[in-house]
């Protein structure tokens, strides 16, 4: 009985996949975002990342990639989550409005060129949307990943990578492939078409 509820949530994980790869404006997103992110690397600029939950631990994820790698050895990549500072964020979540948490960060780390990704299943985290519309009032180019239709922050993100799902698990497990293609394609994009092959 387990056996088959493992099969199962795995045939719901592949559909997801599958109806993600199958989403031309999706996968023209992936690809644009990643080139416009090395393009503000190029020129100096970071990318910044945030989410909630289990978007949170995505961010982290990711950032790790930039800094560290994601396959092969190169020169380290300008990224910071913003999900790693407790007591920035629990100043913030105490002082502010845990709708601020990342919009403040943004505000003092950010600088026009730079690069926001925000992570939010539902499209409609509050402090996600205040980060989006900070990035923006700033010059701060904008990447939505989210599902369920893309919610509220689709309007507000100049790249949209929305997982055509409304389950939270498939869409997380679609986010995490195509944040390591999103980070693979800035790698090939900063340093070169030959890199990593």
């Amino acid at each position: 009985m387990m056996n088959d509820l493992v099969r199962r949530q795995l045939e719901m994980s592949l559909a997801t996949l599958e109806r993600t790869r199958n989403d031309e404006a999706l996968v023209d997103a992936v690809a644009r975002a990643a080139e416009a992110t090395a393009q503000a690397m190029l020129r100096g600029g970071k990318l910044m990342i945030a989410g909630n939950g289990g978007s949170a631990a995505d961010a982290q994820h990711l950032s790790a990639e930039f800094v560290a790698r994601l396959t092969v050895d190169r020169p380290a990549l300008r990224c910071v989550a913003l999900t790693t500072d407790s007591s920035a964020m629990t100043a913030i979540g105490n002082d502010y409005a845990f709708e601020q948490l990342f919009s403040r960060q943004v505000e003092a780390i950010g600088a026009r060129g730079d690069v926001f990704m925000g992570i939010s299943t539902s499209g409609n985290s509050p402090n996600i949307l205040r980060a989006l519309q900070q990035s923006r009032e700033m010059g701060i180019t904008t990447i939505g990943y989210s599902g369920n239709g893309g919610g509220k922050m689709a309007a507000l993100c100049d790249y949209n990578v929305i997982v055509p799902s409304e389950t939270t698990m498939h869409i997380q497990e679609s986010h995490l492939a195509l944040e390591h293609i999103f980070c693979m394609i800035v790698e090939r994009c900063y340093f070169g078409p030959e890199f990593g092959r």
